[in-house]
């Protein structure tokens, strides 16, 4: 399990649909080790030079994630599992996406970039207004919601330190709605 809140942004040295190779500034990283990867949960498989580190990606994660859109020198957020010590500084994440999603619009209100993303309506009837989401496994409170959109606002600490600052309009991203607080 993890917390939304990101560890260090990565950036792709290789992807094909069986591994990733991740360039990071997170030491200590071990094979076996859970990595939070842009919200999806992988397991490190290799480590090389202290620095990069490989993992396997089964193929149902491959087809049903935005990793697929993922390219050599993308960046992504990393988060290692949560510790019974360490603080929720965000909400519980599985890494077990639920949703792909696009950025339909993101635009500037005052010191945040507020975005909306449309996703599949059985994903939207998940979330709850003011509740929490993970967008590219950045934890996030839901602003607002539509029948096949919903809005986040995300304020200038998030932006530097997550990939979410590089997001555009038709940006494809990964969505876990919280599972304690979701509607069934």
């Amino acid at each position: 399990m993890f917390t939304g809140i990101v560890e260090d942004i990565g950036q792709i040295a290789y992807i094909r649909k069986d591994k990733v190779c991740i360039r990071s500034g997170l030491t200590d990283i071990k094979s076996g080790e859970s990595l939070l990867v842009d919200g999806v949960c992988l397991t490190v498989s290799e480590i090389i030079g202290g620095y990069r580190f490989v993992m396997d990606i089964g193929l149902e994660t491959f087809k049903k994630t935005a990793l697929i859109k993922l390219r050599p020198g993308s960046y992504v957020n990393l988060e290692r599992a949560m510790t019974l010590s360490k603080r929720i500084g965000g909400h519980l994440v599985y890494g077990h996406i639920m949703a792909v999603g696009k950025v339909i619009s993101s635009k500037l209100s005052g010191n945040t970039k507020v975005i909306a993303i449309r996703a599949e309506r059985d994903f939207i009837n998940k979330l709850v207004e003011k509740g929490s989401v993970a967008v590219n496994g950045v934890s996030l409170t839901v602003n607002e919601t539509g029948k096949d959109y919903f809005k986040v606002g995300i304020i200038p600490e998030t932006l530097k330190r997550t990939n979410l600052n590089k997001i555009t309009s038709s940006s494809l991203v990964n969505l876990e709605a919280d599972m304690l607080e979701m509607r069934r």
